[in-house]
């Protein structure tokens, strides 16, 4: 995919952002880590038929699981990116270890804004398809193969996209952190940071509030 969006987007319609192969890979790892979770999420419980029906456990801990697992395939997707930083040569700067914090982030929200899913997918039947045309929405949305903050025009549309749409601010920041060695947006950095954790008290009170119901819905 980097291969097939750097050469249309890179070649075809001439973006010329530097070091561009990078830009997107690090933006489609970032994208790949969120999207598969959240949309795993939808059916999670009714995967696991067989086990929710006959053992307890917190069903969030499914969304633990599908994470760890996402987790460890982007692990190979970061190592291709450090080899990419070196072959590219992009200079190292202490600022790229900001990466992390903003991850942790993105795993927070991940996690909350998956509970929430998961809840909801148990009653939902299509709610998979309707997750599945919002997340391709979102991916156009997030600037994955282009910069929003060098295509979008409008102020207003650019900050819209850039600040209330997380996974452009994670993308972004990360970039920005990454190959252009400049500090993410601490305001919004914290906002996202708070959003994640409320995200997270809703979704996990939710499912023990009506975990109980699940297995009679499934």
């Amino acid at each position: 995919m980097m291969l097939i969006y750097t050469f249309i987007f890179g070649y075809i319609f001439k973006t010329r952002e530097p070091n561009f192969a990078i830009f997107v890979f690090v933006g489609l790892t970032m994208w790949n880590f969120f999207a598969n979770t959240v949309s795993k999420s939808t059916k999670i419980v009714k995967s696991n038929k067989a086990i929710v029906s006959k053992v307890y456990l917190p069903k969030f801990i499914m969304i633990e699981t599908e994470l760890a697992v996402n987790f460890f395939k982007m692990l190979f997707s970061w190592a291709i990116i450090v080899g990419m930083l070196i072959v590219w040569q992009v200079k190292f700067s202490p600022m790229m270890f900001l990466t992390i914090p903003l991850f942790v982030v993105e795993l927070i929200f991940t996690f909350g804004l998956s509970c929430i899913v998961l809840h909801f997918g148990v009653f939902v039947e299509d709610l998979a398809n309707v997750v599945r045309i919002i997340l391709r929405f979102v991916f156009y949305a997030t600037g994955i193969f282009y910069s929003l903050e060098t295509r979008i025009e409008s102020d207003a549309l650019r900050n819209l996209l850039l600040h209330y749409n997380p996974m452009a601010f994670f993308v972004q920041s990360t970039r920005r952190c990454l190959i252009y060695h400049t500090l993410p947006e601490a305001k919004w950095l914290l906002i996202w940071t708070v959003i994640s954790l409320l995200l997270c008290v809703i979704g996990v009170r939710l499912i023990y509030k009506y975990e109980n119901s699940y297995v009679k819905s499934i």
